[in-house]
Parts: C-alpha cells; sequence; structure tokens
C-alpha cells in the first residue's frame, strides 16, 4: 500500500469511528478514543461495531480487554485488516474495502431532489425509507438531528417520498458516508443523488466509506477506489 494510501485509510478509519461514536452516543452508549482504537464498553446498536482500530497492528489483547467481548454480537472493525483475533474468541464476520473518490471528481446528475433530514419526523420518514419493512427504523434516533458533523440525506421522487439516501459524516479531512440505499435500483440509483448531495455541502472534501460485493462494484461505478482491506470480527 502506498503512503497516500495509507493515510486515506487512516483518515476514513478515523472517521468511520467518530460516526460510531455519533450512533452509540444517540443510544446512550459511550465510547472512548485511545491511541489505538476507538471503543465502548457496553454494547453497541446493532450493525455497529463496539471498538474500530485506528492504526495498523493493534494490541488484540489491550483491544478485546476494552470491549464486553463475551457479550452476544460484540463485534471489532479490524480497520486494517492485520489482526488475529481468534485467541480473543472472535471470527472474521465480513470483509471488505475503505473506498475513496477526490473532491475533484465529477457527479453523475440525478432525476431527485435532496435534502437534510434536520427535524425527528424527516429523520423518522428517512429512516422508515432506509429500512425497507424490516423493523430496524428505531435504529436512527432523533438525537442524530443534533450532531453538527452528521448530516442524514435524503434523496426525494416529485412527490416528496424519500426514495434514496445516505449518512455523512464530516471530519476534519473527509466526509464519510454510509447507508446508502435506493427503495428501487440499488445503490446505482442512490450514489448519483447522494454524491451530487455531498458536493454541494462538502466540496472540499474527498467522499470516503466501505463496501464490499456488488456494493462495492457499483460504488467503483461511480467514481471510487478501493483504498485497502478491512474486517469485521464477531464473538463466537
Amino acid at each position: 500500500m502506498t503512503t497516500s494510501k495509507q493515510l486515506l485509510v487512516r483518515a476514513a478509519a478515523r472517521n468511520n469511528a467518530e460516526w460510531c461514536a455519533v450512533m452509540s452516543r444517540s443510544h446512550d452508549v459511550a465510547g472512548e478514543f485511545a491511541a489505538q482504537a476507538w471503543a465502548a464498553s457496553a454494547r453497541t446498536p446493532p450493525y455497529y461495531p463496539d471498538a474500530v482500530t485506528l492504526v495498523p497492528n493493534a494490541d488484540p489483547a489491550a483491544l478485546a480487554a476494552r470491549i464486553n467481548s463475551t457479550a452476544p454480537g460484540a463485534s471489532i472493525k479490524d480497520s486494517f485488516a492485520d489482526l488475529d483475533l481468534t485467541e480473543a474468541g472472535f471470527r472474521v464476520l465480513f470483509e471488505a474495502w475503505w473506498i475513496h473518490r477526490p473532491a475533484s471528481a465529477s457527479a453523475v446528475a440525478s432525476d431527485l431532489s435532496w435534502s437534510v433530514a434536520g427535524d425527528p419526523d424527516a429523520l423518522r420518514s428517512w429512516a422508515l425509507a432506509w429500512d425497507g419493512g424490516d423493523g430496524n427504523a428505531d435504529l436512527f434516533r432523533s438525537g442524530l438531528v443534533d450532531d453538527p458533523a452528521t448530516f442524514v440525506l435524503a434523496g426525494q421522487s416529485p412527490s416528496g417520498r424519500v426514495v434514496a439516501g445516505a449518512v455523512a459524516s464530516r471530519s476534519d479531512q473527509v466526509v464519510g458516508i454510509s447507508n446508502v440505499f435506493a427503495s428501487e435500483g440499488g445503490p446505482d440509483a442512490a450514489w448519483p443523488v447522494v454524491l451530487g448531495a455531498v458536493h454541494e455541502l462538502f466540496p472540499t472534501l474527498p467522499v470516503v466509506g466501505y463496501e464490499c460485493g456488488d456494493n462495492l462494484a457499483a460504488a467503483v461505478r461511480h467514481g471510487f477506489e478501493p483504498v485497502g482491506p478491512l474486517r469485521v470480527w464477531v464473538n463466537g
């Protein structure tokens, strides 16, 4: 990995850890940043890790000691895919790639309008569209609209219905994108409106995130480059 890609991965990992911290706080779960990782001693919300490494070659034992590693679903985001957590009782849940898109890259125009979900009702409408009827809309709580670094992006049809979107998390060096969705057409339908919104909100910041499989391929089609691997480990 080149030095520039190493720096991008570090920036992406830090940005993602900050977003995980925001989501956890919205569920009244406190986490703490330290030199090697962000970690929460109590279980984090569903789909969110209990720890995110911030530097390569973090100490596996120290990392596992900072979380409730025996709790069902406890997980660690190994941001540099360089740890072996099997002795701590973890197995690999999935592997993915950090992705990067330069701030200067142009976006494909979208037929959808967009807005930032800036109040609890708008956030609820977005969450229901994101969830698609799976019963997980309550994951996104109203406290998120008060976080100054979090922008819930809603792509809207001409009738005003939320049909696509993502969460943008701003940090000093990058803006991170997560939870990309579209009611129809998958990420290829979502990325144009999401990237258009990001370009208007943060015209000077590169965009980062992580994806795998077909979603990674879609991100590449929309101007992203894979810059480094990551792994998510889960206990048991």
